[in-house]
């Protein structure tokens, strides 16, 4: 057949030998070693929004009933966005200002949900899983306790981990 040369990247190795495979593996070890991952990794994260009339109050991807809502591009969800900056800055994917601007008018009143699913995706692609989260709320009002164990199961279910590896925390300032 005729040859054709064509531009490559050093990292894109041909596999064809069994010792292809065993060096791709070795490489894929170190490689891991680098990035820390088989390791505990830990991620900060904080939001706060001004109180609004006219907006509902989403805490935690649930409808929380009270007289004013939280002022944002997107559904203004701190508890969400919160913890995807916990998410993002564990893998050093930078934050959600990063990922998803709020200059963008595609995540304009988009379910802030949607960007936590977004951001477990890129969790997943730098090679790491969620295990378990812990997030509170500094809040006068309103009461949150009866909506906490929603609050858990909306966030397990999007990371797909037990209700039990997520904690929602409610306090006053």
């Amino acid at each position: 057949m005729p040859v054709k040369l064509v531009e490559g990247d050093s990292q894109n190795i041909k596999l064809t030998t069994p010792e292809d495979y065993q060096m791709a593996d070795a490489m894929v070890k170190i490689r891991c070693r680098e990035l820390g991952r088989g390791h505990a990794r830990m991620g900060i994260g904080f939001d706060i929004h001004h109180l609004v009339d006219g907006q509902p109050l989403m805490l935690g991807g649930v409808t929380v009933p009270f007289d004013r809502g939280l002022k944002g591009h997107s559904d203004a969800d701190v508890v969400l966005h919160a913890l995807c900056d916990a998410l993002l800055g564990a893998v050093g994917a930078g934050d959600i200002g990063e990922q998803f601007p709020d200059t963008d008018p595609a995540y304009k009143g988009i379910a802030s949900m949607t960007l936590l699913d977004r951001t477990v995706a890129i969790v997943r692609e730098c090679g790491f899983e969620p295990s378990n989260v812990d997030v509170t709320v500094v809040a006068q009002a309103p009461k949150l306790s009866q909506f906490k164990v929603e609050m858990c199961k909306n966030i397990a279910s999007c990371l797909e981990i037990n209700p039990g590896a997520v904690s929602v925390k409610a306090t006053t300032a």
